[in-house]
């Protein structure tokens, strides 16, 4: 595989965090090492259970009915003073430490899947990395498609923890599928070579000859598998993404199912659908074809191994210089040695679909840290002295590098409510953000005072759940007094929206209209009862008379709250005790008339 080393230093970033770093470090190192020696139990086992079967069949060419159920049901004791046990025994043992293994390791693997998981969600939402790298563009190597793919099927197929992961192509399998093969080479080539005694190639003796056949046979195997299965790797990672694409294009018509039947655009949905599906099948087309030419090649190399050794051996065979349990002993030992060193051209899809899946987390982990980073440079904030928002030589910028506004300068002094105007696209939706301390695209210094700030965007966030935890928002329904909730959503004429507040199952983005969202959004401001309430647009919905009736619901019932809005109504200019416009050419912000 090109590139090795990068995918090993990714994967090893992403599974160092839990095993060395995490609060269940020493738990896991002692699963991770139980484990390891169960598998190590079990390849040890399956070195005994060859001699085992040399014994079983020379009892079966000698006709030894005695030896034969001893093996079989009970032990055989051996003229050097060792007892072998029967098979029975044998699949007993290998029943408890297969299903002891199969326990702990997908036990480890789920604990590992929650610890992870809520790593990269802390660090996702922290530093608001999850906006930066939803705004962010790819020129800036921070924007990252599909992050619920990357949080929920990623995470999972790397820890091994999820209904639809594949068996075998985590990260744990993998790690141990790589230590017990080396435990099985170094178990059965010494096996190998000590039977190799007396098996010549052309007349020719050459010592542990089976060894080196395998070891010839297995790499040339293993050249073969690379060069016809190396494309899998990028057709893998691709195909996560087209499928991650087409489900976020479900997603988007599902939330949005009003919007599509007003404007009557169901077939150019089902055209953009298809045309995300259409990129699911080309790239589908491509894996099947290069998945049946790997699985063409795997089956002849599997087929050619399966009968390898049985030419090498039968001439002793039929000379009478080895028995058939001899015969049958080198058998499953040169399959054994032959698969040690075969592991990287047998695990080959394997390792395809687990390179993809680890580039797209180390590729996530690391836009997260980027963000996380980016966040922390470009404005500078600190508390204003006095209770006022200041912003000092504020340079506003977009993702693509465009300059909306330079060396703006602003107060906002509290208690003096500020309706901010200006033409759509001069900023004045960016400077809110600015000032709500999200926005990533700029510099200059940016003074926010003490106490609570609330901001209202044009269209409100409502959170899956019950309604009365999206009128709670972002605080808890068990936060706020039944009474507060009842008294907020009647006053801001939603009063016949009481009687299912605690309903389970509703999807209250479709159920409630604009004006309903952005009513409910004011209900919140009630509750919350913030000493700044910034309203972008947040009555755009609504008509006159009742945005007229929610400004001074806020102006009667919040008279300790500071108001700044941006709004097109001039009829909102009444609520507020001063105009600002801001000047699209330079960013300025000057007095309106």
């Amino acid at each position: 595989m090109r590139n090795l080393g990068p995918v090993l230093a990714d994967s090893w970033r992403l599974f160092k965090p839990y095993f060395f770093h995490s609060d269940e470090r020493k738990l896991a190192l002692a699963m991770l090492a139980g484990v390891l020696v169960l598998s190590i139990a079990q390849t040890e086992i399956g070195v005994l259970n060859t001699f085992w079967s040399n014994l079983i069949f020379d009892s079966i060419q000698q006709k030894n009915e005695h030896a034969f159920f001893a093996l079989m049901f009970t032990w055989l004791p051996l003229r050097s003073g060792w007892i072998m046990p029967g098979f029975l025994i044998q699949a007993l043992i290998l029943i408890l430490l297969g299903c002891l293994n199969i326990f702990i390791t997908q036990y480890l693997q789920i604990r590992w899947r929650a610890w992870m998981t809520g790593d990269f969600l802390r660090r996702w939402l922290s530093d608001r990395a999850y906006y930066r790298i939803s705004v962010a563009s790819d020129a800036q190597g921070i924007a990252t498609e599909n992050p619920d793919q990357r949080l929920s099927d990623d995470i999972a197929a790397f820890c091994g923890a999820g209904a639809n992961t594949r068996p075998d192509t985590d990260t744990l399998s993998i790690l141990l599928g790589f230590l017990t093969n080396i435990v099985t080479l170094l178990s059965y080539v010494v096996l190998l070579w000590v039977l190799s005694r007396g098996v010549g190639l052309f007349g020719m003796h050459v010592p542990g000859l089976l060894v080196w056949v395998a070891l010839v046979f297995s790499i040339g195997g293993s050249l073969l598998m690379y060069a016809v299965g190396r494309k899998l790797i990028p057709l893998r990672f691709f195909q996560q993404r087209y499928e991650a694409d087409l489900r976020f294009g479900l997603m988007r018509a599902r939330e949005n199912t009003e919007g599509i039947a007003l404007y009557a655009g169901e077939a150019k949905e089902r055209q953009g659908l298809m045309r995300r599906f259409g990129a699911v099948r080309t790239n589908f087309m491509g894996l099947l074809r290069r998945v049946l030419l790997l699985n063409v090649t795997t089956v002849c190399y599997g087929q050619v191994a399966s009968i390898l050794p049985m030419l090498l051996i039968a001439p002793l065979y039929f000379t009478g210089r080895a028995t058939l349990g001899t015969m049958m002993q080198i058998n499953q030992a040169f399959g054994s040695v032959q698969g040690s060193f075969s592991w990287f051209a047998d695990s080959f899809p394997t390792l395809a679909t687990w390179r993809a899946t680890v580039g797209r987390l180390a590729t996530f982990d690391r836009a997260v840290e980027a963000a996380r980073a980016a966040d922390r440079v470009g404005f500078t904030h600190g508390v204003a002295a006095g209770e006022q928002y200041r912003l000092h030589d504020v340079t506003l910028g977009l993702p693509n590098g465009e300059t909306l506004t330079q060396g703006l300068s602003l107060e906002l002094p509290a208690g003096a409510d500020t309706l901010i105007t200006g033409r759509s696209g001069a900023g004045k939706s960016t400077l809110f953000r600015a000032l709500a301390g999200i926005w990533p695209f700029g510099s200059g210094r940016i003074e926010r005072p003490s106490g609570t700030h609330l901001f209202l965007p044009q269209r409100p966030y409502i959170p899956l759940g019950t309604l009365r935890e999206a009128v709670c928002y972002p605080a808890s329904p068990g936060e706020i007094g039944e009474a507060a909730v009842v008294a907020a959503l009647t006053n801001v004429e939603l009063g016949h929206l009481l009687a299912h507040l605690d309903e389970a199952g509703e999807n209250w983005v479709l159920r409630l209209s604009g004006g309903e969202q952005q009513r409910l959004a004011f209900a919140r401001a009630l509750l919350i009862k913030p000493d700044w309430l910034f309203l972008d647009e947040a009555t755009a919905s609504l008509d006159p008379e009742l945005e007229g009736r929610m400004y001074a619901l806020v102006k009667r019932s919040l008279p300790g709250t500071t108001i700044v809005s941006i709004a097109h109504n001039q009829s909102v200019a009444a609520f507020h005790d001063r105009r600002l416009k801001l000047d699209a050419t330079g960013g300025a912000l000057q007095a309106a008339e």
